[in-house]
C-alpha cells in the first residue's frame, strides 16, 4: 500500500504539471482527491491492516494528501492568471464609461447665475425651513393672509404663537431671503437668491408641491420701474437666445408696491394654447415690482432715501419653456430616461 501511495503521488505531480485550463484542473482534483478518487480508494483499504500498520500508512496518506492539495492550489493560482491574461485584447477599443449630468433645473440655474453675476448681483442662499416672521411677515403678509393657510403652506412647528420667530414653515417663496439680505448687506444691493420651495399644491401638468424659484432683489437711490424692465429684458433675452415676446400686467403681491406679473408667450405651443400654459397662450412666469416701503423698513432701511425692485422667477416652468417639457412633474420623478436628454 505504500508502493501504491507513492506510485499515486508521482502520477498526479506528473499530470499536475501538464494541466491548462481550469477544466483540466477540477476534473483532476475529483480523480484523485475526489469521494469516488483514487486516494480514497487507497484508504479504504485501511481497515484490514492492523493497528501499527494502520498509522504508519495513515500518516503516509495524510503526507501524500497535503501534497496534493497545495500542489492543486498553486497551479490554480496559475491557471486563473493566465485566464485574465488571455482574457485580456489590448487591440479591442476601451469600454466607455457611464458619467453622470446635471439636472436640467441646475444647467439653468448656473446660467442664470452667470447672467446676473455679469450685471453685479451677489448669489446668496437662505434656510428652506424658516420662520414664519421672514416667511410671511417681513414681507408685509398681514396675519390674516390666505397665502398663509394650510391650503398653501406646509408648517412644520407651530412653537411658542407669542414669538413668529419660533414658528416654522416650508418656505413658499425664495423671498424669505429678501429681508435676511437687507439686514446682512444694507444698502446698495444687488442679490439673487436661486433654490427650493413648496407649496400644498394640487399637483397637474403645471404646478408641483416641490419647485424651484429664483428671487431678485436691487436696493438703490431713484430705483424705477424702467430699471426694473430693463433687466428683466436683458435676462430672458440671455436665457432664450432671442427676443421673446411678453407682456406686463399689473399683479398684487405684498412685498412690492406697484406690483407686476410679467409673462411670456408660451414657447411650447407658441401661444396657441395648450396645458402648459392652462390654454392660455401665456405663460406667468416672473412676478415682479417695486420693494416695498414696509419690506425696506423690515430691513432696517429708510424709504425716503432708499428704493428698488424685486422679482421672482420660477425657474421650473423657465426650463419647462426653454426645453419644451410639457409636464413639470418630470421634474422630480428621477426617470433617468427624461434626465438623460439633457
Amino acid at each position: 500500500m505504500i508502493e501504491e501511495l507513492k506510485k499515486l503521488k508521482e502520477q498526479a505531480k506528473q499530470e499536475i504539471e501538464r494541466i491548462k485550463n481550469s477544466q483540466e484542473l477540477r476534473d483532476l482534483e475529483v480523480k484523485y482527491l475526489g469521494r469516488k478518487g483514487e486516494l480514497t480508494n487507497i484508504l479504504r483499504q485501511l481497515k484490514d491492516l492492523s493497528a501499527e500498520e494502520k498509522k504508519k500508512i495513515g500518516q503516509l496518506a495524510n503526507e501524500v494528501k497535503n501534497d496534493l492539495v497545495e500542489q492543486f492550489c498553486q497551479i490554480k493560482i496559475e491557471v486563473e492568471a493566465n485566464k485574465k491574461r488571455e482574457e485580456i485584447d489590448l487591440t479591442l477599443p476601451g469600454q466607455k464609461f457611464a458619467r453622470g449630468r446635471l439636472h436640467p433645473l441646475s444647467q439653468v440655474q448656473y446660467q442664470l447665475e452667470d447672467i446676473f453675476t455679469s450685471m453685479g448681483f451677489m448669489v446668496l442662499d437662505g434656510p428652506e425651513l424658516e420662520s414664519e416672521f421672514f416667511n410671511f411677515e417681513a414681507l408685509n403678509f398681514i396675519p390674516d393672509h390666505p397665502a398663509r393657510d394650510m391650503q398653501d403652506t406646509f408648517f412644520v412647528e407651530e412653537g411658542r404663537k407669542s414669538d413668529p420667530n419660533n414658528r416654522l414653515v416650508l418656505r413658499t417663496h425664495t423671498s424669505n431671503c429678501q429681508v435676511r439680505a437687507i439686514k446682512e448687506y444694507g444698502a446698495p444691493l444687488r442679490a439673487i437668491f436661486p433654490g427650493r420651495c413648496f407649496r400644498h399644491e394640487a399637483t397637474d401638468a403645471c404646478h408641483e408641491t416641490t419647485f424651484y424659484q429664483l428671487e431678485g432683489l436691487m436696493i438703490d437711490k431713484e430705483i424705477s420701474i424702467a430699471h426694473l424692465i430693463s433687466v428683466m429684458k436683458t435676462l430672458l433675452t440671455e436665457v432664450f437666445k432671442k427676443e421673446i415676446k411678453i407682456r406686463l400686467r399689473p399683479g398684487y403681491f405684498p412685498f412690492v408696491e406697484p406690483g407686476f406679473e410679467l409673462d411670456i408667450s408660451c414657447l411650447i405651443c407658441g401661444g396657441k394654447k395648450c396645458p402648459a400654459c392652462k390654454h392660455s397662450g401665456w405663460v406667468e412666469i416672473l412676478p415682479c415690482g417695486l420693494v416695498h416701503p414696509n419690506v425696506l423698513l423690515a430691513g432696517g432701511l429708510d424709504p425716503k432715501e432708499w428704493s428698488g425692485f424685486a422679482f421672482g422667477m420660477g425657474l421650473t416652468r423657465l426650463v419647462m419653456m426653454k426645453y419644451g417639457i410639457n409636464d413639470i412633474r418630470l421634474m422630480q420623478s428621477g426617470d433617468l430616461r427624461f434626465l438623460e436628454q439633457f
